[in-house]
């Protein structure tokens, strides 16, 4: 009766050693300690958590977390996590350990860490906070009054992005309407990756008795280029060339355009949307680095044409494509019309009309005399 025993202890043994295809049950790992939370700059919130007491040494520890939303999920090996987000509202992140980054692994208990939003009355914070960055060379921030506010609130706005070592206060303010604004230098920082970047920006009045609003302005949205520089107009083979200069500190591909076309004589008003220009004929004059061209065909030399140009960032360098730039100067080419011409024709017509009239009424009215005359004369008889 031994040997049975011992192959049936054998076996066992080759199962749990995983020989048999059965796996142990997964061993849960404890959760992190020491969660905290802390902010630095203006809108940079970053926890950070030991590692967990009593883990299996043969275990590559690495962290699950994601907010209270469960989004942006993340397993990663550092025992930190930071994120921008303005601190308008209360956000939670939750963090536990496990030993792969096999998503389907049971992670330890979570636990959680909360920052809550400022303290005060959250309809006292200004309301409509955006900011534009105009053609990459300084930004404007406007708002609103929050609700329960005395209009004579002196406001104060801060800012802060990676180029910069220390918040600073912006000097600049301004109003426009019901609005109130401040406007600060941010130009582009030349072998940059602005596109990883933002600006964090945050408002508040000076005694302290609003609630301090928050906004992050990604670099990669919200730009307002200037308005484009028409160099020159010619006609060519039936066609209107229309050249002009980009604004500064922009690429060419990054932009798109509109061009403006009215023609006075047709009163037609044509908009040409352009995705892609560039000088690629060599009879138009003045074809130089930086400038580019569009061909509007159809157009006749003997009529008076004036273009406007205006620009957007597009999709290819920007996330926003929506804040077109202002119109260009306009420019003019053609012959226009001589008003002389038309006056004097109209003035002509009217007499050459009442003319013609008048000699119509004199000879009706000849016609009419004869007439009358021959009737009135007596018949003579004929006499055999």
């Amino acid at each position: 009766m031994e040997r049975p025993a011992r192959l049936c202890g054998l076996w066992a043994l080759l199962l749990c050693a995983g020989g048999g295809g059965v796996a142990a049950p997964a061993e849960t790992q404890p959760p992190v300690t020491n969660l905290s939370v802390s902010v630095e700059n203006l809108c940079t919130v970053t926890w950070t958590w030991n590692p967990p007491e009593g883990a299996s040494p043969n275990c590559s520890l690495k962290y699950f977390s994601h907010f209270g939303n469960k989004q942006d999920k993340k397993i990663a090996p550092e025992t930190y996590r930071s994120k921008e987000v303005p601190l308008n509202e209360r956000i939670c992140l939750q963090v536990g350990s496990q030993c792969s980054t096999n998503e389907s692994e049971k992670p330890s208990i979570l636990v959680e860490k909360c920052i809550s939003p400022p303290e005060g009355d959250p309809e006292s914070a200004v309301t409509e906070l955006q900011c534009i960055w105009y053609n990459l060379s300084y930004m404007k921030c406007s708002w609103l009054p929050g609700r329960n506010t005395n209009p004579d609130t002196n406001y104060t706005l801060y800012y802060w992005h990676s180029s910069l070592g220390k918040v600073l206060q912006c000097e600049d303010l301004y109003r426009e309407g019901e609005h109130i604004g401040c406007s600060f230098a941010l130009t582009k920082v030349k072998d940059s990756s602005f596109e990883q970047h933002s600006v964090q920006v945050m408002v508040k009045d000076n005694a302290g008795k609003i609630r301090p609003s928050f906004n992050i302005v990604p670099l990669t949205s919200h730009v307002k280029p200037d308005p484009p520089h028409i160099k020159n107009l010619s006609f060519q083979n039936g066609d209107l060339y229309v050249q002009w200069k980009n604004p500064q500190n922009f690429y060419s591909r990054c932009l798109s355009y509109e061009v403006e076309v009215n023609n006075s004589q047709a009163e037609t008003h044509d908009i040409f949307y352009v995705e892609e220009a560039k000088c690629q004929n060599s009879e138009f004059e003045g074809n130089l680095e930086g400038t580019i061209c569009f061909i509007v065909p159809g157009v006749l030399p003997d009529t008076l044409n004036t273009v406007r140009i205006r620009v957007k960032t597009n999709k290819l360098c920007y996330e926003d494509d929506k804040l077109w730039s202002n119109w260009s100067q306009a420019m003019s080419i053609g012959q226009k019309a001589n008003p002389t011409f038309y006056i004097t024709t109209l003035l002509i017509i009217p007499i050459i009309v009442a003319a013609a009239i008048i000699v119509l009424l004199l000879y009706l009215k000849s016609t009419g005399r004869s007439m009358t005359s021959m009737r009135s004369k007596p018949k003579k008889k004929l006499t055999l």
